[in-house]
């Protein structure tokens, strides 16, 4: 069986990003192709009702006023 090479580096700034967030059970999604990862904090993932874009590309996604995840954007980039 062949090992596949991480870049465990992008994983552990990932983890650090996400200290700074409320702490709660999250799930993640990474889509290799649009190179964007999805956090979810509520699984089955809850449908947006709104969102907004920061300034560093990260997408914050809203159900009423409860953030339920945010979609940062080029993650191969950061």
């Amino acid at each position: 069986m062949a090992l596949t090479q991480v870049n465990v580096g992008s994983y552990l700034n990932i983890a650090k990003a996400l200290q700074t967030v409320e702490q709660r059970p999250c799930w993640m999604m990474f889509d290799a192709e649009a190179d964007v990862l999805y956090v979810n904090f509520q699984q089955p993932a809850k449908a947006a009702t709104d969102s907004e874009v920061t300034d560093d590309e990260v997408v914050i996604r809203y159900a009423d006023d409860e953030v339920i995840g945010i979609t940062i954007l080029s993650v191969s980039q950061r």
